[in-house]
């Protein structure tokens, strides 16, 4: 049993996979070198014949042009050169002059000449029928083999003599010829397979090479190690692939990173107030229950302590409900730039309290369409993260700017500012910047998570503008309408999934 076990797997380690790059490529060269040499061969077989016939009608006739020349301007040296060109090109020459007949076989080999003496008959009387200066006609062999004929007959233009030449060209390749064409064609067939797996296996593995490198590091990536490099090689698809691999490979790495420091933040977000209500509920206990002044302000402490409680777990419950576009909007036509005057006014406490510099440039009155409680939920969160991050400068400035038929909204501190790697993330749950802030402001981190969803849902453009060291700019951008008229107010359109009865909590 042992051994059929070992047998099994062994057989299993060597499995081919066909549908791998390697083989993918190695099959898809083999499939063509096949389709190439199936192609010269039935090329060799079918039309070898039809085209050897063709190249052997067009030397004929520029072979008959060439004697004719040489007959009428040259003929003393005509002999030998007629000899030479019926050698040459395997052809039977014969002119008619008078009473003389000069003959030049170059087809001995071939087939003997005393046989194309009828052919010289059939062309002679075509010749003599025809007004033409020359004619030209194909024989078709009787015999078992392929002994067609190409029969051609001209009238040479002598001055003082009638002078006729005949030429008859074999059109059949002899079997040498055949034989060394076919042991070619055998060779080029072996080389063209050998250079195609050679190929395939070389450009199978240049390209397999690369990817088998980055799904090796992909899989030590979703093991956790974060160290680990991507490498496309030379290939720009690979590069690009490598290259956002690496880049998320970066991402998952400060992912996992905000993701500790979310436990982090919740756990103490959560241990100090419960520390905090066991504590003055352990000293009522002990210390302050028969003092009513003293319980009193035990009791209060606990109660603020629980409202902060109640404030971290209902964020976090309208964060999942924005996410998952389950809540219920109560859109209407409102004026924004009162709406964030009344923002404004809220947080002028500040000014006297604790030394902040907060001014405010509205533009002109700018009607949109939204649910008015969560859009000032919106600005009141980006004048409170302002406030959280403004540092020792304390000034924030919050502008509306208006621009044809949109509207913006932009909250302006001159604090810390947040890293330009860090921008994308101000948006995410729990998320804090890495740049340190000096005022202990409380908050559950969830303010811009709740923002982003709010302006999700109003289709609205939003976004952060920082530099760290000199501030940043939190603004969000809605389209305008007309003001509504006193007699076509009415009921607030209310806009959301339906039974659904969730709502968002203002935050501050």
């Amino acid at each position: 049993m042992a051994g059929d076990k070992h047998h099994s797997v062994g057989s299993e380690s060597v499995k081919v996979d066909t549908n791998s790059i390697k083989m993918t490529t190695i099959a898809s060269f083999a499939i063509f070198a096949i389709v190439l040499i199936t192609l010269f061969w039935c090329l060799f077989n079918y039309f070898i014949g039809s085209y050897y016939q063709t190249l052997r009608t067009q030397e004929v006739i520029r072979t008959a042009s060439m004697l004719e020349t040489q007959y009428n301007e040259n003929r003393s040296s005509f002999d030998e050169y007629a000899l030479q060109t019926a050698d040459a090109n395997g052809i039977y020459i014969r002119i008619d002059s008078g009473e003389s007949t000069l003959m030049y076989d170059g087809t001995s080999a071939l087939k003997s000449s005393s046989e194309f003496s009828n052919d010289i008959d059939n062309i002679k009387r075509k010749l003599d029928r025809s007004p033409l200066g020359s004619v030209m006609q194909t024989e078709i062999g009787s015999g078992k083999g392929n002994d067609s004929r190409l029969l051609y007959g001209s009238h040479l233009n002598t001055p003082n003599e009638s002078s006729v030449m005949y030429i008859i060209a074999p059109l059949y390749p002899d079997q040498a010829t055949i034989k060394i064409l076919r042991n070619m064609l055998i060779y080029i067939s072996v080389i063209v397979m050998a250079i195609a797996f050679i190929l395939a296996f070389a450009l199978s593995r240049r390209i397999a090479a690369p990817i088998e490198n980055i799904t090796k590091s992909a899989t030590e990536l979703s093991k956790g190690n974060y160290n680990v490099k991507f490498d496309g090689a030379q290939f720009t698809e690979t590069k690009e692939l490598a290259r956002a691999l690496n880049k998320a490979s970066y991402e998952m790495e400060k992912t996992d990173f905000y993701q500790r420091e979310i436990i982090a933040n919740v756990s103490h977000d959560l241990k100090t107030p419960l520390t905090m209500i066991r504590s003055y509920a352990e000293k009522i206990i002990d210390i302050s229950g028969d003092n009513p002044e003293k319980r009193n302000s035990d009791l209060h402490i606990i109660i603020s302590e629980t409202e902060r409680l109640n404030r971290l777990v209902t964020d976090m419950m309208s964060v999942s409900n924005l996410q998952s576009n389950n809540v219920e909007l109560h859109k209407e036509t409102f004026d924004l730039v009162r709406a964030a005057e009344e923002v404004y006014e809220s947080f002028m406490v500040l000014s006297d309290s604790e030394g902040f510099e907060m001014l405010f440039h509205p533009c002109k009155a700018s009607y949109v369409i939204g649910d008015r409680s969560r859009i000032m939920q919106v600005m009141s969160n980006f004048v409170s993260n302002a406030v959280k991050y403004s540092g020792e400068n304390k000034y924030i400035d919050i502008q509306l700017v208006r621009r044809g038929k949109i509207v913006a909204f932009h909250c302006i501190d001159h604090g810390v500012g947040i890293p330009s790697d860090e921008i994308s993330h101000v948006w995410d749950k729990y998320y804090r910047t890495s740049a340190n802030h000096e005022r202990g402001i409380e908050g559950t981190g969830l303010g811009l998570a709740i923002a982003k969803g709010i302006l999700n849902l109003h289709n609205a453009a939003y976004g952060a503008d920082s530099e760290e060291g000199k501030g940043s700019d939190f603004w969000f951008e809605m389209e305008t309408v007309k003001k509504p008229s006193s007699k076509s107010k009415g009921p607030k359109e209310t806009q959301g999934k339906s039974g659904n009865t969730d709502s968002i909590p203002d935050e501050k």
